[in-house]
């Protein structure tokens, strides 16, 4: 198993954020984008937020890759469609490409 832990911003408006806190409520997210995370080898995914920061967490198959994921979603319309409607609400992390959503965080320490 893979431990992957990416991050992006949120919009800096509170209503905005409010709506997308509503899309992840359970029963919220598209039946075809849970499909979508289960078929490329996610085998766990949790999103947090602190202010305007969200971070996701996924525990993986040990054969995925942020790469693979990334050519699936490209290739699914639904996830495509969710992805521009999510971006109404999320920017890049300061410093990374304006077009680069979700970015690799580097593990800096682990419990020994």
């Amino acid at each position: 198993m893979k431990r992957f832990c990416l991050a992006c911003d949120l919009k800096d408006d509170p209503e905005l954020i409010a709506e997308y806190r509503r899309w992840h409520q359970p029963g919220e997210v598209w039946s075809e984008i849970i499909a979508s995370i289960k078929q490329a080898g996610v085998r766990d995914m949790e999103i947090y937020l602190q202010g305007c920061r969200l971070v996701l967490i996924m525990e993986t198959d040990d054969d995925f890759t942020l790469q693979g994921k990334a050519e699936l979603d490209r290739n699914s319309p639904a996830v495509v469609e969710w992805e521009r409607l999510m971006w109404k609400f999320q920017q890049a992390v300061p410093g990374v490409p304006r077009d680069q959503k979700w970015t690799p965080m580097e593990q800096i320490f682990k419990l020994p």
